[in-house]
């Protein structure tokens, strides 16, 4: 009896190990299981990188005359609208250099109007050369006429002759310099005259740099990396600022040169930033494949044919476009990390992007053809010529 119940503890410990031991391998065996279906099903059509960053446009505001800082209108973090003023610049040399050239343009204009007026004066003279010549002409055939009968001397036909000569030469004069004043004038009104469009042009040439005194955003964004102070007198091309449009953002995922078997262009993309903490997910679409590996493209690129080589694996950049709403709701910066994970079932899209630039991209100018040509206009009628031919 005691043989007995001294055993039955250890039996009972035995049995319990072996039914957790046989619990454990089910778990296992499940575990395997439900790994191989959730690979086979599901896992092996999805190709995912935390090696993903969000990338932008960075607009440079940039000077484009050499000028003085008057005061400044946006900040690092603040959001500014498309056309709204950022910088101004000190517009006293500008409006110097305007001034002159609306000067030089009122001066041609009526330079111009002087030489039409040439025209005008020629016609008289050679309508007066002409009777004169006629004069002359009649005069000598009277004179010739009385030579004949001895009624004059053959020295007054000789004076008639070299009347005629003189007269026909003033004419020649007279149309020559017709000719030469219609030349510059000619086939044009004042306003299409070559030197009035130079002068013209040159007004246009100073609104353009007036309007230069003047940076407004391209885009809507956020600006940032100021660095212009009110005062500093800058160079042209000196960049004063950027602008970084957030609402066009994307991701810049670097897969493995053995990831990209499948990638295709337009193929869906959950995308999780680590600034949400990944309870956000974003939608989006493979935009296009890199040309090359990040390496490739290094300021120091790899030398593989040199000296000992050892297999590296290289990444790819994959650009992925994300959904504008969901950019909207929860806005990301640039450089941020995410992750990304792609779906590669449907093999139907191309390798290569064939998208055009959207035009949205395109920045906001400021419109100086219009004041330019109220400026041309007012100046043409203030000097006594017309717009149009």
């Amino acid at each position: 009896m005691s043989d007995t119940s001294s055993n039955t503890p250890a039996n009972g410990r035995a049995g319990a190990r072996q039914r957790w031991l046989i619990i454990l391998g089910v778990v296992v065996v499940v575990g395997v299981v439900a790994w191989g279906l959730y690979w086979f099903l599901y896992a092996q059509y999805f190709e995912g990188t935390d090696d993903a960053y969000v990338g932008g446009d960075v607009i440079s505001i940039t000077s484009r005359e050499p000028a003085t800082v008057l005061a400044l209108h946006a900040d690092n973090t603040q959001a500014v609208q498309r056309g709204q003023l950022l910088v101004e610049f000190d517009p006293a040399k500008a409006n110097v250099a305007m001034a002159s050239a609306e000067a030089d343009l009122a001066r041609t204009i009526r330079s111009v109007r002087s030489d039409f007026s040439k025209v005008d004066q020629f016609d008289s003279q050679i309508a007066q050369a002409r009777v004169q010549l006629a004069q002359a002409q009649g005069d000598y055939r009277r004179r010739k006429e009385g030579a004949a009968d001895g009624s004059v001397s053959g020295e007054e036909v000789a004076h008639a002759r070299d009347a005629v000569s003189a007269a026909q030469a003033a004419l020649k004069v007279a149309q020559s310099a017709q000719a030469q004043a219609e030349a510059s004038v000619g086939g044009t009104s004042v306003a299409k005259n070559p030197n009035v469009m130079a002068a013209i042009a040159r007004v246009r040439d100073a609104a353009i740099t007036l309007s230069h005194m003047k940076l407004i955003s391209p885009v809507n964004g956020v600006i940032a990396q100021r660095t212009v102070q009110v005062g500093q007198q800058v160079a042209a091309g000196t960049p004063l600022m950027a602008v970084v449009p957030l609402d066009r953002v994307w991701v810049d995922a670097n897969f493995k040169e053995g990831q990209l078997e499948d990638m295709r262009v337009g193929q869906p993309v959950e995308v999780k930033a680590d600034i949400y903490g990944g309870s956000v997910t974003y939608h989006g679409r493979i935009a296009g494949l890199g040309a090359g590996s990040g390496a490739a493209f290094s300021v120091l690129p790899p030398q593989n044919a040199s000296g000992n080589w050892i297999k590296i694996v290289q990444r790819v950049p994959v650009r992925i476009a994300l959904d504008p709403k969901e950019l909207h709701d929860h806005p990301l910066r640039v450089g941020l990390s995410v992750s990304a994970s792609v779906d590669v079932r449907d093999t139907s899209g191309p390798t290569v992007s064939s998208a055009i630039l959207s035009s949205n991209v395109r920045g906001q100018a400021i419109d100086t053809d219009g004041d330019a040509d109220r400026i041309v206009a007012r100046i043409l009628a203030e000097n006594g010529a017309s717009a149009t031919p």
